[in-house]
């Protein structure tokens, strides 16, 4: 195995959250490495007998040893999973191997007792380092695996935290300098309202920069939304317009940073505004049968392309996957002069994220 130069220093292996690692002690993990277990014997038992002359005692016996084997290591490993985590990933990885290949001597010891071959309790040297050997291909590869599963997880992780940066940077030039027009417009004829505007903005802007790990609710999104609207309503004025439909228990509920503001910019900035006349957005959130549903319905002129709607509408669709899997879901579809996005995720997924 080859775990790379992340250290202790590297401060992620002191986290057993973070250690390479996972937690064995889960039904399914255990599920899992049964069957993977189960059927290198299979492999092991054909290759030995054959299949027109099928040995269904080697096959037992072997599965018997090996499922001892297996789960008497995975049990350990998860036991002492909180100290390997404090070592680093090196020192780690030789006691996990070292700890594998000690159940393995010490189960080919106990099995001359239960199945002897000449004396009970002697093991020739060969059985034993071919056992070893064995073993500790079989765990390497094991580690090797959750190694690089880590590895992918925390290089998901970070392009996520990039695509939140980035809608975090992604305040459109043009809609800073239109807001600061207004403002200086409105500083002589309506200082009230000018100054109610600055506040909002950076209330806006400090919204916009919170932690992507800080947990936020739907309350929280929707006051987001809200200082966005009220700002462009100072440029747009009676053109827009927004029906909210957003039930009660929902609000409450977890949602990751940046998923509503964005949709709502894409249907002023790609609807509302290229529209002479305007138009209305409508907004609607509720909870069904553990899952957050949004739906966002804007009018879009005729001529309008989608390219820059879809760049935005990728990028959250990756964002809810990478964060709650297919269980997730962001779709959209444009008829009739109105554009559609319909978004949904697991509840109770997010709350776990979000903690």
């Amino acid at each position: 195995m080859q775990p790379g130069t992340r250290g202790r220093a590297g401060g992620r292996e002191g986290n057993p959250g973070e250690f390479f690692i996972p937690d064995l002690c889960g039904a399914r993990q255990v599920f899992f490495i049964v069957l993977l277990a189960q059927l290198l014997v299979l492999v092991y038992t054909l290759a030995e007998a054959g299949l027109p002359h099928f040995d269904w005692n080697l096959l037992g016996t072997a599965s018997l040893f090996v499922q001892w084997v297996v789960l008497l290591s995975t049990a350990l490993v998860c036991l002492l999973r909180t100290t390997f985590a404090r070592l680093g990933t090196v020192t780690a990885t030789l006691c996990s191997l070292a700890l594998v290949l000690l159940v393995t001597a010490f189960s080919t010891v106990a099995s001359s007792w239960v199945y002897p071959l000449s004396a009970p309790g002697r093991v020739e040297g060969w059985t034993l380092l071919r056992n070893g050997l064995v073993a500790l291909v079989a765990a390497g590869v094991a580690l090797r695996y959750f190694y690089l599963q880590q590895q992918l997880q925390l290089r998901e992780r970070s392009e996520l935290q990039a695509r939140v940066d980035a809608l975090r940077a992604r305040i459109r030039p043009h809609f800073l300098f239109n807001t600061l027009n207004s403002i200086a417009s409105l500083i002589e004829t309506r200082p009230e309202v000018a100054e109610k505007a600055v506040e909002d903005l950076a209330e806006l802007f400090r919204c916009s920069l919170r932690e992507a790990s800080e947990t936020l609710t739907v309350a929280d999104e929707l006051r987001l939304c809200e200082l966005y609207l009220g700002i462009e309503q100072l440029r747009l004025g009676e053109r827009l317009q927004v029906e909210w439909r957003v039930e009660d228990s929902a609000r409450s509920l977890p949602m990751p940073s940046l998923v509503l503001q964005p949709l709502v910019e894409n249907a002023v900035y790609h609807g509302i505004a290229r529209l002479p006349h305007g138009g209305r957005i409508e907004v609607a959130i509720a909870h069904r049968e553990g899952e957050l549903q949004v739906r966002i319905d804007n009018p879009v002129p005729a001529d309008e392309t989608a390219g820059g709607l879809h760049i935005a509408l990728d990028n959250i669709s990756q964002r809810l996957r990478g964060q709650f899997g297919d269980a997730a879901g962001l779709q959209w579809r444009r008829e009739s002069g109105s554009f559609q996005v319909h978004l949904h995720y697991p509840c109770q997924r997010a709350a776990e994220v979000g903690e």
